[in-house]
Formats: structure tokens, C-alpha cells, sequence
């Protein structure tokens, strides 16, 4: 599904003071009036995964949880934009910033620039994110979204962040229009649990692991430096017979020999290796402890939401009938061995 979010950034810099030029040291016979229109495009997939994970009538209260909770995570609005210029000359070093509030469909801005060759860096709903920076940003090459961290865990994305890099060639005595397009950063995960035949719990956990920590903005690449967990939030439902969490994150990495880059979910995206996973911890009446690990063989890419539907058994155990997905269980989990699940 594409959804397409224009804003018209047009409005001027303050006349006297800023039509000078001197957000940057240059002569003035080198400015030039710029518009830069701003594009979010939100390529997405959620409205298609709703539909073929929880279409059944029994579905209805988890499909709208799952909406409500993801409701302000895919959405083509942005609240704020951090606009950076940067020399595209080494070091890359920041010439002009700008933040702007957006909180609506429309606003207007054009900036007076000097003629010279620069890499463009925006970043959408980064103000209000609680569990994600905005780091290292007054180099171009350094300029990175990066997670918070608690040891061997992080709390979930709260908004869903826009970026987009262009290179902009701005030149003497000439007015331009350029267009910046904005992508989607991050992504999230959801899983749908079958307590019909569960036993008796004293307690449920889950949480979900595999996902980059770090995302370089002038190069669009992901960085995983770490295998942390990532909390996730268990929507409550009146239906006693199903419990479903769901998180946002970043992306899983991608199959080592894969090509495709929008393509999600069909058979030649499928790893050898799991690329992600969820951890499901039960505490049963006697307290021991049942850890299912249910491995993702498919990617999770930017922009997508992933949910899984599984069934928790008698013993407790995590299984689910996914041909793209393996459970492995530990039983009476701080003591118990691994063992794979013949599903």
C-alpha cells in the first residue's frame, strides 16, 4: 500500500537577517532562493497483514487493538521535521539547521542558500520519539537514529521516523525546486497467542529480538552492534482466549544472498538462518518456567508490520504452523536443555 503525504515547505527567513545569507559564511552574490517540496511515503504493508492475519469475524477486537496501537506509527502526518545541510565536501560538516513543528497536512518554507554543492539530511518525528536520538548529527557521514538501551534490552520505538538524504546542487543567481522524498525507518511486530488450551499461568512474558540497533542516515544502512531484546506491550482483550504484544523497532537484517529490496514475504526472501525471532517466557503453577523461541525465517523490513499467530499448548509451549517460522523450546527454562519442536 502507498500512501502519499506532500508538504509544501515554503515561508521565508525572517527578510533583512536571513536573506543576508548569514546561516552561512558566504558572499552574498552566491545566494539564491530555494523551495524544497517534502514528500512522506509511506510504503507499507500493514493494511494487507491485517487482513490475511486476523480476518476471521473472532479476530475483530485484536485486529482493532492492533490498530489502535499502531494507529500513530504508519501514518503519512508528521509533527516535526529537523532539516540539515551539509558541505558534500570532506568533512561533510553541518553549514545550516532548522527544526521545524509540523502538526498538519501543510506548511510553507524556502531558504536562501549560497551556490554550493551540498547533501541534504531530513529527519520526520524525531522530536517526539522517547526511545530514539537523533545522534552525531553535525557531520553528514555521523548523523545516525540510535535506540536507548538498558543493558540487554530497549523499550519500543513511540513514533514511526521519516528520513531522506539528496544531494543538492545549488546554483549562482538561479532560483530552484528541489523535491525531498521521506521513507520510513522503522518497523513493527505483533504476536497472536491461542490460550484456548493453554493450562492454568501464574505469568506471560514476551519480547522480541533480531532488529538493528542504529540507522545511518546519508546512507540508508542499518547497524546491528548488539542482540538486545526489545520490550514489547501486551494489548489487553476481553477474549480470555487470545493474548497478543506487539512492539516497534527497526528492521531485521536482510537474507545474506538476497537482491530484493520492496518485496516482502515471498519465497525467495526466505534465510537459511532466522533472522529474527520472538521469546515467550510462561510460568506455570508449579513455577517452572517454559522459554519458546519462535525463530523468523523472512525478513522485517522498514516500513512493515509482521504478525505471527500461534497457539500456547498444555505444556505451555509456543507452536504455531507458519512454514516460514521454527519454534525451539526450553522446559523448566533455568535448568532444562533445548530441544527443537517437531511442529
Amino acid at each position: 500500500m502507498l500512501k502519499v503525504f506532500r508538504y509544501f515547505l515554503t515561508g521565508v527567513l525572517f527578510s533583512a537577517a536571513l536573506s543576508s545569507c548569514c546561516m552561512v559564511d558566504e558572499d552574498l552574490s552566491v545566494c539564491t532562493t530555494n523551495t524544497i517540496d517534502y514528500q512522506l511515503r509511506l510504503v507499507t504493508n500493514i493494511t494487507t497483514e491485517l487482513e490475511t492475519q486476523l480476518s476471521l469475524e473472532l479476530d475483530t477486537e485484536v485486529r482493532w487493538m492492533m490498530e489502535e496501537y499502531l494507529k500513530d506509527i504508519f501514518t503519512d502526518y508528521a509533527r516535526d521535521v529537523d532539516l540539515s545541510f551539509y558541505d558534500r565536501v570532506a568533512p561533510m560538516a553541518r553549514l545550516y539547521h532548522r527544526k521545524e513543528q509540523m502538526n498538519g497536512s501543510e506548511s510553507s518554507y524556502s531558504l536562501i542558500l549560497p551556490a554550493r554543492a551540498y547533501r541534504h539530511l531530513a529527519i520526520a518525528n524525531i522530536a517526539a520519539s522517547k526511545n530514539v536520538n537523533l545522534v552525531a548529527d553535525e557531520e553528514c557521514h555521523t548523523s545516525s537514529l540510535v535506540q536507548h538501551s538498558d543493558g540487554n534490552i530497549v523499550k519500543p520505538h513511540t513514533t514511526g521516523l521519516f528520513t531522506a538524504r539528496k544531494d543538492l546542487d545549488v546554483m549562482n543567481g538561479v532560483d530552484q525546486r528541489f523535491d525531498v522524498r521521506l521513507y520510513m525507518a522503522n518497523s513493527a511486530s505483533g504476536l497472536v497467542l491461542d490460550m484456548e488450551e493453554a493450562p492454568v499461568i501464574k505469568d506471560m512474558r514476551a519480547v522480541v529480538t533480531g532488529f538493528a540497533d542504529e540507522f545511518n542516515i546519508s546512507d540508508s544502512t542499518y547497524v546491528f552492534n548488539s542482540s538486545v531484546d526489545v520490550e514489547t506491550d501486551l494489548l489487553e482483550t476481553q477474549d480470555k482466549g487470545t493474548r497478543c504484544y506487539a512492539s516497534v523497532h527497526f528492521p531485521s537484517a536482510e537474507p545474506v544472498d538476497s537482491k530484493v529490496i520492496i518485496q516482502v514475504d515471498s519465497d525467495q526472501d526466505v534465510s537459511k538462518t532466522p533472522l529474527w525471532c520472538w521469546k515467550v517466557y510462561v510460568t506455570l503453577e508449579n513455577d517452572s518456567v517454559t522459554e519458546s523461541i519462535v525463530n523468523v525465517y523472512t525478513p522485517l523490513r522498514a516500513g512493515h508490520v509482521k504478525i505471527l499467530r500461534a497457539r500456547v499448548t498444555k505444556e505451555g509451549i509456543v507452536t504455531t504452523t507458519d512454514a516460514h517460522v521454527g519454534v525451539s523450546v526450553t522446559l523448566d527454562w533455568s535448568q532444562g536443555p533445548e530441544f527443537p519442536v517437531d511442529l
